[in-house]
């Protein structure tokens, strides 16, 4: 089941027409409220198209309060959203975003993108070690925390996604275009500047917590964990 929140009752009902002319089975909400009252009560749905601006709670605040939910964390999200500016963009990747669909968009986008995303997240596996540590640092997959000796260390979702990906393929070299690819996903067109200024950020919160010399750098190409650190 696709679920698509939009106010707009035309765009909703577009959507919804598409998604079911094409062989998903797809409703819609007209309003964060009852999107979100209906994720604790109805069975949780396979996809969901969101879209930023909505009456009362809008769709950034629905996709943190799923991404910080171990339920709803999971669940797959297209943003749909007339905000094309790459900084609306940024944000919504960095919440934990799986597409960012721009408006004006047509049908047959939404249903290429939507199964797309759900090829991408039915074929990840589930991680088979939860918690990783190493010289004081533990990293929680399945909590989505970090703690360095007592200290807990704040991460934004996609800096969460890309040092735990640094630190599954740890002892090996990732380049910035894979890093881009697998963290921010197949959809995000921004260039390999973003892993740059996230690497940047998440080193300046590792360090500040007195956790040093982690993430290197591997010259013109990108960044590695050394392997020989983890357990």
């Amino acid at each position: 089941m696709i679920w698509c929140v939009e106010d707009d009752a035309s765009i909703r009902d577009i959507e919804v027409y598409a998604l079911r002319s094409t062989g998903f089975e797809a409703c819609g909400f007209a309003d964060g409220a009852a999107f979100w009252q209906a994720l604790q009560t109805e069975e949780q749905p396979e996809l969901v198209v969101l879209d930023v601006m909505l009456p009362g709670v809008d769709g950034m605040e629905l996709l943190r309060r799923m991404r910080a939910s171990a339920a709803l964390r999971r669940i797959p999200v297209v943003m749909a959203t007339a905000k094309g500016a790459e900084y609306d963009k940024i944000q919504g990747l960095d919440l934990g975003a799986d597409y960012y669909l721009a408006k004006p968009f047509g049908v047959m986008e939404l249903v290429s993108c939507v199964k797309a995303v759900l090829r991408r997240s039915h074929v990840q596996k589930p991680e088979q070690q939860q918690v990783l540590s190493a010289h004081d640092l533990t990293i929680d997959l399945n909590q989505r925390t970090v703690v360095y000796l007592e200290t807990e260390i704040v991460l934004t979702y996609k800096e969460f996604e890309l040092l735990s990906y640094l630190v599954r393929n740890r002892g090996s070299a990732i380049s910035r275009d894979r890093l881009l690819e697998q963290v921010w996903g197949f959809s995000y067109e921004g260039e390999t500047r973003t892993v740059d200024a996230h690497v940047k950020t998440l080193r300046q919160k590792l360090e500040a917590a007195g956790c040093t010399n982690l993430i290197h750098t591997v010259r013109g190409y990108g960044y590695k964990i050394g392997g020989e650190l983890w357990n």
